[in-house]
């Protein structure tokens, strides 16, 4: 079969490499313009551009591909029997979604309805699901609201990451499209219930600065969550400290004064968060410097039992 390929993070890579591996025709791939990284804000390309480079397969990268005429252009000319979206990262016109035989097709890390969006992973852990998943459906004008191909349901483990969470989700992701791929002319197409309907927006900042008037649950689930973008956060002494690491502990404080420093063991560090529920800090980073082990922090910082985290 002939492919556009739409992709742009490393989680798109698995899905692509297994349409390459199965021996169907990537023509092209669209994915996302070179952004400045590093100290030096050098223009790098994302992962999906990088393998193409090092597989020979055209590229092209359009700022905003619903203004962009070549790329329509571009997959025109190629006459895809089918276009694969893989975490793009932006909206496609409806005008490219409908070009090809099979029409569009979009893997997405959640089990739609539930979850629409640009952070489904993420939001499921913050929420506190047990399980999530991949979703196949057809695309539409409509953010997340095309008909559904084909499902796979996955457990979330107690202690997983959203990174880990997702790196997991696009292998299975990845089995999943080879699957429906091949059986795309022959699958009933399933109506979404748009009642049931869930939203994952997009992160920024803001969102991992962590209140400590939440009870230790939540929080426990902002730093799963949030680590390793944009990271959960607080701050000591006006200095920004990214918390990598931690767990609630299985006890309640007599008192009640949200961010707090408990107790510093070789642990951790102990913090009074809501209803006196008590979060255990592991790891941590403190601002312009890496990662370490939250006792030998609080060594270095001179951190008192009573400090706050504010």
């Amino acid at each position: 079969m002939k492919i556009v390929f739409f992709g742009s993070p490393s989680s798109a890579l698995p899905s692509l490499k297994k349409i390459l591996e199965s021996g169907h025709q990537v023509e092209l791939i669209i994915t996302q313009p070179d952004k400045p990284s590093g100290r030096g804000k050098k223009p790098t390309p994302c992962p999906v551009k990088k393998f193409a480079l090092e597989r020979n397969i055209p590229s092209y990268e359009p700022e905003k591909i619903r203004k962009d005429l070549l790329a329509y252009e571009k997959i025109k000319e190629i006459n895809p029997d089918l276009i694969v979206v893989v975490a793009y990262g932006q909206i496609i016109p409806a005008s490219i979604i409908y070009l090809p035989k099979f029409r569009s097709i979009n893997a997405h890390f959640s089990l739609l309805p539930k979850y629409r969006g640009a952070s489904p992973v993420q939001w499921a852990i913050l929420k506190g699901e047990k399980k999530t998943g991949v979703t196949i459906f057809e695309l539409n004008e409509k953010m997340d609201e095309g008909d559904i191909l084909t499902q796979e349901e996955v457990d979330i483990l107690p202690r997983e990451k959203a990174f880990e969470l997702e790196s997991r989700l696009a292998q299975i992701g990845a089995e999943l499209l080879l699957k429906t791929i091949s059986q795309i002319d022959k699958i009933k197409l399933l109506r979404q219930d748009h009642s049931q309907a869930t939203y994952a927006p997009k992160l920024n900042k803001e969102d991992g600065r962590i209140d400590w008037t939440k009870d230790a649950f939540f929080i426990d689930r902002q730093v799963r969550a949030f680590t390793r973008w944009p990271s959960a956060f607080t701050f000591f002494k006006e200095k920004r400290i990214k918390i990598h690491e931690g767990k609630k502990v299985d006890r309640k404080s007599d008192i009640f004064s949200p961010g707090k420093i408990l107790a510093i063991k070789k642990e951790g560090i102990e913090v009074c968060c809501g209803e006196g529920s008590i979060y255990l800090v592991e790891s941590l980073q403190p601002e312009n410097k890496n990662e370490m082990n939250a006792y030998a922090f609080s060594i270095g910082a001179r951190l008192n039992t009573g400090d706050l985290f504010s």
